[in-house]
């Protein structure tokens, strides 16, 4: 597939109305090599979008290290704009995640300006019909082809852009997910925080699970006691109780959203009580009983805000609230992706326009 015109509409371009998430992907990528042997970084390169070649001994093959991210660009009112939203937050979060899996972290300023360029350079395969984004996959991976275990000597960052639509088939629809306390995500002292693939794949047979009974995302809880919510497996995890929004405090086990963090901010400057704390399974199932737990929903960069309509813990079936997409989660999403894409006033300077 070649670059789309603006117009996106020749024979072979994608239908902005059914794109799905993450599986058509734009012309060029980012790459950039470090070699420990060769004094680090190496200078970036914009090519075309091609696969990777590596060796079978490569360490991320064998060991898994390996850090990415993800955010989203957004087309602006004015045709040259391109909106990007929280950079600063991803990049860090990165650096963090690349800390902690013995990589080594990049240049926040010249990560910025390379992400950039890419985006401008595909700037075509930005969608601009509503609640579609150009989302971004900054990635690491340890590229030494060594079968002892200790941290690479030589990595590979790359980025990747995907037009996309929403993440789930619900769309903004509320979802139904389940509870598990079969399995655990992350302990403490482990790596839950960071944003590596592990954490991923332990999380695959639980959410396969889910799916086979007809949920779209496990809720964790706490791998000592079992009790305590932690986060969902895409997203991180909010309730409404008493007119009070609650969310599980960071800890070391669960991943420092971007969307979270937003989502908190707006909503204590909107007026609402806002709680980080610990906020166990038994509570919730205790509050949906009552009848006092109103909401309930996730948030994340691919979803933006997910509202959840039913959950199950063992084997027992709730609702949360009327069933529907309550209120406060209506509101954080208009005014999110109303920031997103410049239809809603910025007074955060959240939004970064790379176009110009």
């Amino acid at each position: 597939m070649g670059t789309l015109p603006r117009n996106r509409s020749i024979s072979g371009g994608y239908d902005e109305e059914k794109l799905g998430f993450g599986n058509i992907f734009t012309d060029h990528m980012l790459t950039m090599q470090f070699s420990a042997e060769e004094g680090g970084w190496q200078d970036p390169e914009i090519r075309s979008l091609d696969n990777l070649v590596l060796h079978p001994a490569t360490m991320v093959l064998h060991y898994g290290q390996q850090v990415f991210e993800g955010l989203k660009a957004f087309a602006g009112k004015d045709e040259r704009d391109i909106l990007v939203f929280r950079p600063d937050m991803n990049i860090a979060r990165f650096n963090k995640s690349c800390e902690r899996l013995c990589i080594p972290t990049l240049n926040p300023e010249l990560f910025m300006e390379q992400m950039s360029l890419l985006i401008r350079t595909d700037r075509d395969w930005i969608p601009r019909t509503p609640g579609t984004s150009l989302y971004i996959r900054p990635t690491i991976i340890a590229t030494d082809p060594f079968l002892g275990v200790r941290p690479s000597k030589k990595y590979l960052f790359f980025i990747i852009l995907s037009p996309v639509g929403a993440y789930y088939p619900e769309g903004f629809e509320p979802v139904k997910i389940m509870v598990t306390d079969k399995y655990v995500r992350a302990c403490p002292g482990g790596i839950g925080e960071a944003k590596t693939s592990g954490n991923y794949a332990c999380s695959l047979l639980a959410a396969e699970e889910a799916h086979s009974l007809g949920f779209t995302q496990v809720l964790w809880l706490n791998a000592v006691d079992k009790a305590s919510v932690e986060e969902v497996g895409t997203m991180n995890i909010f309730f409404r109780i008493n007119d009070e929004i609650v969310t599980p405090a960071l800890g070391g086990t669960i991943l420092p959203g971007v969307t979270r963090d937003s989502v908190i901010r707006l909503a204590r400057d909107i007026g609402l009580k806002v709680s980080e704390r610990t906020i166990s399974i038994q509570e919730v199932e205790e509050a949906a009983k009552i009848g006092s737990l109103q909401e309930m929903f996730g948030s994340g960069t691919a979803a933006v805000i997910s509202p959840v309509s039913h959950f199950q813990y063992k084997g027992r079936n709730f609702v949360v609230g009327n069933g529907k997409t309550g209120e406060v989660a209506a509101d954080l999403f208009d005014r999110i992706t109303g920031m997103q894409t410049g239809s809603n006033p910025d007074p955060y300077g959240w939004v970064v326009n790379i176009g110009r």
